[in-house]
């Protein structure tokens, strides 16, 4: 199976679909009326269903194991064939697509097995996914331009030399794979005036986004969210939290990391921790979601 530890949970629905053809209207008529020996097909058909989409990781190998929090099974007679619908639904890392398509040709191969005695003549057609929605692909915003953001990193070390930028690189790396371009990245000592100075001149040439990287920890030295913090003009707390619950969900650690989230004007500014883990596991949880501020900036 592929990684998904990665991913953020996020509510995932998918509907597929399965048409039962059958050769007479007398087959419609028994299904109708419960006149099938083998009960009633609808029913037993749903119950397979219900269980197909619960154990779809049982039967397909690289589908994750995931929990399924509501399922629907729904039929509709049109002439002689018997269209099926099922929607599957689940707030997961990953999307129930294979879960919904597994169950509409278990519900399929159901009525099959239950109407052969009385008709040789079915056949399934149109297995197929009709939608699916949630996942980051769903939260991705579209622009009239391309945004651009600045990487500066506030590490000593990383000035003098004595330590390699990662975190930096790897914020980069996250920035352009969502799209954005690259205005400056800049290594910097963590001076108030001169990392506050740097910040607006960032904003005053254009920056969507101004991202800092180190600074918070909790040492003498770690003071970057106090730099940062008089300079804001809204705090935005639910993308610090965001960046927490994310953290915690993979390491207890993430409890002592300050990060800081807040908008100068129209440009968002973002302190982020020094550490490449930390930073990397930051921007998952944030991007792309965290682009729908520069809709909201201009209601």
């Amino acid at each position: 199976m592929i990684n998904i530890t990665h991913k953020s949970s996020t509510l995932r629905k998918a509907i597929a679909q399965a048409t039962v053809r059958v050769s007479s209207q007398a087959t419609i008529d028994a299904v109708v009326n419960k006149q099938v020996a083998k009960g009633d097909v609808f029913e037993m058909a749903k119950t397979a269903g219900l269980f197909a989409a619960k154990r779809t990781a049982d039967m397909i190998p690289d589908c994750h194991p995931l929990p399924i929090e509501f399922t629907a099974v729904r039929f509709e007679i049109q002439g002689l064939e018997i269209h099926i619908q099922v929607e599957v639904h689940t707030i997961y890392k990953t999307g129930v697509e294979v879960e919904a398509m597994h169950a509409a040709s278990v519900v399929a191969l159901t009525a099959y097995d239950m109407l052969k005695p009385i008709d040789k003549g079915i056949e399934i057609h149109q297995i197929k996914l009709l939608q699916k929605s949630g996942g980051k692909s769903d939260f991705r915003e579209t622009f009239d331009r391309q945004l651009n953001a600045a990487v500066l990193v506030c590490s000593e070390p990383v000035v003098s030399g004595k330590k390699e930028d990662l975190a930096g690189q790897t914020i980069k790396k996250k920035l352009e794979s969502a799209g954005l371009a690259i205005a400056d990245y800049h290594l910097m000592a963590d001076d108030e005036q001169k990392v506050q100075a740097k910040v607006l001149e960032e904003i005053e040439n254009g920056c969507d986004i101004v991202i800092l990287s180190g600074g918070t920890g909790l040492t003498k030295k770690d003071r970057i969210p106090e730099i940062i913090k008089p300079i804001l003009e809204k705090e935005v707390p639910g993308i610090e939290q965001a960046i927490r619950a994310y953290g915690l969900a993979r390491t207890p650690y993430a409890m002592i990391s300050r990060t800081l989230a807040g908008m100068i004007g129209d440009s968002l500014v973002l302190v982020l921790p020094g550490s490449s883990r930390g930073a990397e596991e930051s921007m998952d949880a944030l991007f792309p979601a965290v682009l729908h501020i520069f809709k909201s900036v201009k209601l």
